[in-house]
C-alpha cells in the first residue's frame, strides 16, 4: 500500500491485494473507512479527497471523507503510523460496496487489522 500526495487535501492510494485492503478497511464506521499509513500531519475532523486504486482497475475512485482518529508516529505497540478517513455518504456507499466485494467472505475474520 502506498501513499502520496500531490496537492494539499488530496490523497492518493494505491491497494494492490487482498490482505492489504482487509488490514486497511474499517466496516464499523459509518459510510465504511480506510486506514492510511502516512507520517503527514493532518487535524482531527479536517475534509481530505482521496483517489483510491484498487487491485488492477485502471478507474481509481474518488472519495471524499474526514479523519477521524490517528495514529502517531512512535505510537505503543509498534502501530504504523497514519490516519484514518470516514468516509462521506457523496458516493452513495459506492466505495464502501466495491471494497467490501472485494472483501467479501473476510469481514467475518478475526485477524488482526491496522485498527483492530
Amino acid at each position: 500500500m502506498a501513499e502520496t500526495a500531490p496537492r494539499q487535501g488530496i490523497l492518493s492510494l494505491s491497494i494492490k491485494d487482498k490482505n492489504a485492503l482487509y488490514a486497511a478497511y474499517m466496516p464499523f464506521i459509518k459510510n465504511g473507512g480506510l486506514f492510511i499509513p502516512t507520517k503527514r500531519e493532518y487535524q482531527m475532523g479536517e475534509e481530505v479527497f482521496m483517489l483510491l486504486n484498487l487491485m488492477e482497475e485502471t478507474e481509481r475512485l474518488p472519495i471524499a471523507g474526514k479523519i477521524i482518529w490517528k495514529t502517531p508516529i512512535g505510537a505503543e505497540g509498534y502501530r504504523a503510523p497514519g490516519i484514518c478517513v470516514q468516509f462521506s455518504d457523496q458516493d452513495g456507499g459506492m466505495a464502501r460496496n466495491k471494497i467490501e466485494t472485494y472483501l467479501a467472505g473476510a469481514l467475518e475474520s478475526d485477524r488482526s487489522t491496522h485498527t483492530m
